[in-house]
Parts: C-alpha cells; sequence; structure tokens
C-alpha cells in the first residue's frame, strides 16, 4: 500500500483540522510514493522506537506525540532530532504524527483511557467540539457500580500500562466513585470543567502541584494522576484496528503496537518509611 493512500486513510479518521493551532500533525518524513508493509504505532517518536521500527523493518512509525512541534531551520545530524531523521529516511521509515486531532476523535485517545480504566457507556466529551457532541477533549463516563476512591485508583493501575510514576490520588480514599472524567495527557487545563461537570473523580496525568492543592482545597471531584505516556498509550491500538478496518487494501498491513516504555521517568523511589 503506499504511503499516500496509508496516510489519506489516517487522515479520514483524525483529520489534520482537528487538530489545536499550536500543534504540527501530518506527515513528518517519508516519500508519499513508497510501498508501505509493515506499521508500527508509539506515543512517542523517540530513539529506542525508531530503533524498535528499523530491527522490524517498518516502513512508517505512527506516532502520537510530534517530533518537530516547534519551527526548525536545520535538520542536521548534529543534534538529537536531526539524527532521528537521518536514520528514519536512511532506513527508509516514514514517520507520520497524529496528536490533538487524535485526542479530539471519536473515538480517540480518552475513549481509549475510559476503557483501560472501567469506564462504560455512553462516553461523552468534557469538552465538545462545535457542531459535533460526540467529538471533543475528554470524556466523561460510568462504572458499573460504584468504588471507593482507593479501590478506583487501583483499577487504574492495573488497567494502565506500568511506570515508574504509577497513579496517585488525591481525596478521601473512601470517598465513594461512580462517574468519572478522564482526558489523555496533560489535564490540568481542564480542572474547572470536570469540577463543573460534577463528576465523583478526573483522572488525567501532569498535575501540578498548586493547581491540585487548590482544587482539592475547594472540594469537587477527586483527582487520580497517571504518568503522561500511560494515559496515552491504550490509544494505540484502537488506531491500529481502526486503521486495519479503513479499508480491504489497509487490512493487509501488518501492523505492531509498541511497548516500550517511554515514559520520561524512569526511576520511583518512595524513600524512608
Amino acid at each position: 500500500m503506499r504511503l499516500s493512500r496509508v496516510v489519506s486513510a489516517l487522515e479520514e479518521l483524525y483529520p489534520p483540522s482537528w487538530a489545536e493551532a499550536w500543534d504540527a500533525v501530518g506527515l513528518v518524513c517519508g516519500d508519499p510514493g513508497q510501498e508501505v508493509r509493515r506499521v508500527l504505532f508509539a506515543v512517542d517518536p523517540v530513539a529506542a522506537v525508531i530503533d524498535e521500527a528499523l530491527e522490524w523493518e517498518a516502513d512508517l512509525v505512527v506516532a502520537h506525540h510530534p517530533l518537530l512541534l516547534r519551527g526548525v531551520t536545520s535538520v542536521a545530524a548534529t543534534t538529537p532530532k536531526g539524527r532521528l531523521i537521518h536514520r528514519m529516511i536512511g532506513g527508509g521509515v516514514a514517520l507520520y504524527t497524529a496528536h490533538t486531532n487524535a485526542d479530539a476523535a471519536d473515538p480517540g485517545v480518552s475513549d481509549a483511557l475510559a476503557r483501560a480504566v472501567g469506564l462504560t457507556g455512553p462516553l461523552r466529551p468534557m469538552v465538545a467540539a462545535d457542531g459535533d457532541p460526540r467529538r471533543g477533549l475528554g470524556r466523561i463516563g460510568t462504572l458499573a457500580e460504584p468504588v471507593p476512591l482507593r479501590e478506583f485508583t487501583a483499577r487504574a493501575a492495573a488497567g494502565l500500562p506500568s511506570t515508574a510514576w504509577g497513579v496517585r490520588a488525591a481525596g478521601d480514599p473512601d470517598r465513594p466513585v461512580r462517574t468519572v472524567a478522564v482526558c489523555g495527557g496533560a489535564g490540568d487545563s481542564l480542572l474547572d470543567t470536570a469540577r463543573e461537570a460534577g463528576v465523583d473523580a478526573y483522572l488525567t496525568a501532569d498535575l501540578r502541584h498548586h493547581p491540585a492543592s487548590e482544587f482539592a482545597e475547594h472540594g469537587g471531584p477527586a483527582l487520580v494522576d497517571a504518568a503522561h505516556w500511560a494515559t496515552e498509550w491504550p490509544w494505540l491500538a484502537d488506531a491500529e484496528r481502526r486503521l486495519a478496518g479503513s479499508s480491504p487494501e489497509a487490512g493487509t498491513l501488518e501492523t505492531r503496537v509498541s511497548t516500550l516504555v517511554t515514559d520520561a521517568w524512569r526511576l520511583h523511589d518512595e524513600g524512608a518509611k
């Protein structure tokens, strides 16, 4: 299948027009005319992932996070990102990014996160897109039955891939949790939205001390904080499945979801007891 046709299929599923204005999505490197047999899905286009792609002889990496988010004036091999570009081009590996357009999609990143932590449908966006009430940022869903916050936190940790960061919660450990808002990736910009939604808990990543502390002091949902990478990784299998089902031709592609843990935090020590 030509790369141009794979890109067209991905952009039917995750239109670039859905991306935030500051984002950088789409084809990063690769010849649209090249043939694609193997596609690797990963959260981060980092050196270890490119090593995996080259070893597996992938023709395309579909990554969630952009490699070149800021403007660049050079991709010389004197920089880490430049070296990655050179290695991919030399190895015939194309790179495609679906970032905030995949966040906003229906289904998108937060739908996969919601399912991974045990939420049931119908899921609805925390922030609905104009003209489409099923698309937007974050998702709100329910558990089959209420559970204490401590149990929901444990379920979230069991449902997400393990990282050094783990899963932590702010709130009364015995607080009943039934309705939950989730947002894959950094979600503290939606703290007030979660409060206004009246949910029992809000699960996301990258919560900072001061916003989280102030939020807890003023009441509202319990907070559950997981590793950034872990909250977005469940989407990869969805993207893999949706690409394969997009056409008979796409169904012939050989695909793989990378299980490499590329979260930035690698060690965790709780210190003295």
